[in-house]
């Protein structure tokens, strides 16, 4: 990944400011699959983040337990720490 093309994606999000301007960039950028994929994962980190265990994620979302455990590697490097 070239970290300077993220970012600067990164920069391209922060500058939108209301909800209609984020989602039509996000409408423009990301695949109906990705829309559909960002989304869950989103669930599963809050999910994650109340306690409950990842093989009751993976059936209450209808994911893989790998995915599941992917958001759970995520949350013990610190990431969305800064995330309710």
């Amino acid at each position: 990944m070239n970290i300077s093309n993220y970012n600067t994606f990164i920069e391209a999000l922060l500058s939108l400011k209301t909800k209609k301007e984020l989602k039509g960039f996000l409408d423009g950028i990301l695949t109906p699959k990705e829309r559909k994929e960002i989304p869950v994962r989103f669930q599963i980190v809050k999910l994650l983040k109340k306690g409950m265990p990842q093989h009751e994620i993976a059936t209450k979302l209808g994911v893989g337990i790998a995915t599941v455990t992917r958001g759970s590697k995520e949350l013990s490097k610190g990431n969305f720490s800064n995330w309710r």
